[in-house]
């Protein structure tokens, strides 16, 4: 009896774990309502903001625009031979049309406007859609600076030139900056969706920084690395880049050298006194998380982390807060960047700020603030000009060098989190680390 009690027990510990991810079925059903709302609500908004009353996105199957991908019902996992998108805004009569040049529907949004048997060349029909509509302006997705709004390749570009009748060659513009706010906007239901995406990724880093994956003097950052991903692949998710476990910690006073993202060490055994970070980041429902934080593995008779980690965990706190509170709408990344780091500066600090956009990929589109390789700035049209828009995803990505007598050396301090930003200002998508990790877990009962 009381193992039956036992396995019931484990049963709904394992559902209400569950119960966070959905299944297969179910995502679907989401994306394709989720789409629906953007098809219908977010992009004839996005179009009149970026004056363009037609947009046309081409793609073949296997080599997918970025732009296109994010566009294709749940069941399409990619473009189909050459897949042709239209979409018409008449602001006048407040319509968006949703067409495809292709010999299907794209999922229940899109609908095709060609039969082949009528009209066997593609091109043609295209054409014909364009000529009947006469439209100002017709974005095409090329773009020197935004590489996920780069997604025409140069044969279809030519092909659909060449069939274009000169009096429309004028009419075609980069759509660069409606592709850019096409991924990067988010709806209110994908920001509730994010919370539990966010939530999701928190718990795995809780877990693999415990005592239930390491076990100090045995365990490797790369065990840990590969038990994140089988977590990950355990729930159905996926991981768009590889984990990454790190760890600083005393070199027995010696001078020790900071390693570069390129060369960090694959592999070390975690000991008690380790500071491990870890870089680590899941997609679910066409969404991208991307999160670092930092554990500390005790030491014998230590119930908490020195005060002089603690502490440098608030400086990286207090060089997010500066960031975020110039996170201002129409502010570029570049200012934004500039303000922040003297701000950091002038506190004492030593920053570093390379906050990316997130949402529909990990490293999105939208406006870039710093690279880890260029804190004067990035000299692109993301991060010169393109400006903070609301209702944008953010990893808030940054470090900064805190220097620690007891162990003789510097070391960073090095956090990401979700952050959006909306029409009321900047918030944390799922909160963001503000305690140190223990590992083991302190237990209070037994004093140790």
């Amino acid at each position: 009896m009381r193992k039956l009690f036992l396995l019931v027990c484990l049963l709904l510990i394992g559902k209400i774990y569950a119960q966070q991810i959905l299944s297969e079925k179910e995502r679907a059903i989401v994306i394709d309502e989720i789409l629906e709302d953007r098809f219908n609500i977010l992009l004839p908004e996005l179009m009149d903001t970026a004056g363009l009353d037609m947009w046309v996105v081409i793609s073949r199957e296997y080599n997918e625009d970025p732009v296109i991908k994010t566009m294709l019902p749940a069941t399409w996992l990619n473009a189909r031979r050459r897949t042709i998108l239209l979409f018409y805004r008449n602001k006048e009569k407040n319509t968006i049309e949703k067409l495809a040049v292709a010999r299907y529907n794209v999922g229940r949004n899109i609908v095709s406007a060609w039969d082949k048997e009528k009209e066997p060349d593609q091109w043609k029909r295209l054409i014909q859609l364009i000529a009947e509509r006469n439209p100002n302006k017709i974005g095409l997705n090329f773009s020197k600076d935004h590489n996920i709004a780069d997604g025409l390749v140069k044969t279809d570009y030519e092909e659909f030139m060449v069939n274009l009748p000169k009096r429309f060659t004028s009419r075609i513009v980069s759509a660069e900056q409606l592709a850019v706010r096409w991924i990067e906007t988010r709806t209110e239901r994908e920001m509730v969706i994010y919370d539990q995406l966010v939530d999701i990724t928190h718990d795995i880093i809780a877990e693999a920084f415990s005592e239930k994956v390491i076990t100090p003097g045995v365990t490797t950052t790369s065990d840990v690395v590969w038990w994140m991903r089988q977590k990950v692949t355990d729930l159905g998710l996926e991981t768009w880049f590889h984990p990454t476990i790190d760890v600083q910690r005393t070199q027995n006073n010696e001078k020790s050298e900071f390693y570069s993202f390129a060369d960090k060490p694959e592999d070390m055994v975690i000991m008690p006194g380790d500071l491990v970070h870890c870089d680590f980041g899941i997609t679910y429902l066409r969404l991208n998380t991307d999160c670092q934080e930092l554990a500390y593995v005790l030491k014998p008779e230590e119930i908490s982390a020195p005060d002089f980690l603690i502490d440098g965990l608030k400086d990286g706190n207090r060089v997010q807060d500066f960031l975020t509170t110039n996170m201002i709408k129409g502010k570029s990344g570049n200012d934004i960047l500039a303000k922040s780091l003297s701000e950091a500066k002038s506190a004492g600090l030593k920053p570093s700020i390379y906050t990316h956009p997130l949402g529909m990929y990990g490293h999105s589109a939208g406006t870039t603030i710093g690279m880890w390789d260029s804190q004067g700035g990035v000299m692109r049209d993301d991060g010169e000009k393109y400006t903070l828009n609301p209702n944008t995803v953010y990893a808030i990505e940054l470090n900064t060098t805190v220097n620690i007598p007891e162990w003789n050396r510097d070391i960073r301090i090095m956090l990401e989190e979700a952050g959006f930003y909306g029409e009321d200002g900047f918030r944390y998508v799922n909160g963001r680390q503000t305690e140190l990790l223990l590992i083991p877990r302190v237990k209070g009962h037994q004093g140790n």
